[in-house]
């Protein structure tokens, strides 16, 4: 059989869940809610292309305040339950791509092993400081001019899979800090660690008030132990387009071009140029201003306003896209900016399936896994089905 899009294009809303999944109690997340308390906090979102598309189709018993259930929806609408162990970003990537991460990787509530510090300061020749989980920003408030004056590093971590090291600019330059980050990536791969992602965390600014992530964060994520859907892809000969961070969660394997971006804005203008060029196969973008920025700062106001920001770029991307284009509007996991605490959330993600050639959209089933957005994949292109998802393209009529 044929293929029936020539090209497949992604677009991950880092963390825009959509209510509670079935689990959450496990996750001590019961009553998370991203896009429905963002939209409270925005006494109604504003997202007319979202909208037309049928976001609130997708729960229209509790639809989201200010967005419309639509009688004649442009796309196909459902959401999809994560099944591998964790709420991380590398966890949802992975699993869309036809690999969920079934063991739990290790977390790390009271700071990590005196052991593993010690190798990182006798590495660095530089000394640790807090060692705790916090939030990114109110570490480095915290610390940050301190760290100027010592040449320390900030050690940090969260209620995900990770180590993070934030430094300042000018006292530890980035690429010595990177040096620091792969060598802690090295320790931490096997047991008795097996984290996640190593972050290296720049900041700039000349006081504590001022202090400002950059953008030159970088990801270091475990390599994928099996292949991917995207893998799949590159062997067949297609190409597999990575925008965003998705070349660091997925350590650069499976791509055959890959653009690093700056926020959500640039990451949108990357995916139209994109469409504008005659591609065969993926593009996959991730939007991670959502999450970072805004859902572990507990900020719904602003995390709406980039909702409306992005959704706005979209009608720009939605107008370039032909009858050999499907369009996946998804997310990989929540981050609820109106709940607890300052970590990822276990939520249903919200799936949109969009292309010029459909007359109307309806309801698809509630996907078991993200596996199905890979299963599509590999389905469409003609390429090894993961083991793990059941493909919807066949529903798509």
């Amino acid at each position: 059989m044929g293929e029936t899009f020539k090209r497949i294009h992604v677009i991950v809303m880092d963390s825009v869940g959509i209510g509670e999944a079935s689990d959450a109690a496990k996750y001590n997340d019961e009553g998370c809610d991203t896009l429905g308390h963002t939209a409270e906090a925005m006494d109604g979102l504003h997202v007319p292309n979202l909208e037309k598309l049928g976001l609130s189709n997708i729960r229209p018993e509790k639809p989201i305040q200010g967005v419309a259930v639509q009688e004649h929806p442009e796309a196909f609408y459902t959401k999809m339950h994560e099944v591998s162990a964790g709420k991380d970003s590398m966890d949802g990537h992975w699993e869309m791509m036809g690999l969920p991460v079934m063991t739990p990787l290790h977390t790390f509530p009271n700071g990590f092993p005196d052991e593993l510090i010690q190798k990182i300061e006798n590495f660095s020749g530089r000394k640790v400081i807090w060692n705790k989980p916090a939030s990114g920003t109110e570490i480095i408030k915290k610390f940050g001019e301190r760290q100027m004056k010592t040449g320390e590093l900030i050690v940090y971590t969260s209620g995900d899979s990770v180590l993070q090291i934030a430094a300042h600019k000018k006292v530890i330059p980035l690429k010595e800090l990177y040096a620091i980050c792969e060598y802690a990536r090295k320790l931490t791969i096997d047991e008795p660690y097996h984290l996640g992602r190593i972050i290296a965390r720049p900041y700039v600014g000349d006081r504590a008030d001022h202090f400002e992530r950059t953008a030159n964060r970088r990801d270091l994520t475990l390599v994928p132990p099996e292949k991917t859907v995207m893998d799949s892809l590159v062997e067949a000969g297609l190409e597999s387009l990575a925008i965003g961070k998705i070349n660091d969660i997925f350590s650069g394997h499976g791509i055959t071009e890959g653009w690093h971006t700056v926020s959500n804005e640039d990451g949108m203008n990357r995916l139209i140029e994109v469409l504008d060029h005659d591609f065969h196969g993926l593009s996959f973008t991730n939007l991670v201003d959502f999450d970072a920025k805004y859902g572990h700062r507990r900020e719904p106001v602003l995390f709406g306003k980039a909702l409306e920001a992005f959704d706005s770029q979209l009608g720009e991307a939605l107008e370039k896209l032909t009858d050999q284009d499907l369009l996946l509007i998804t997310a990989d996991h929540g981050n609820d900016p109106g709940f607890k605490g300052t970590d990822h959330t276990r939520e249903y993600v919200p799936l949109l399936v969009y292309s010029p050639r459909f007359t109307e959209g309806k309801a698809l089933p509630v996907r078991g896994t993200f596996s199905d957005i890979g299963a599509t994949i590999a389905e469409n292109f003609g390429v090894s089905l993961p083991k793990v998802g059941t493909g919807f393209l066949g529903e798509l009529n």
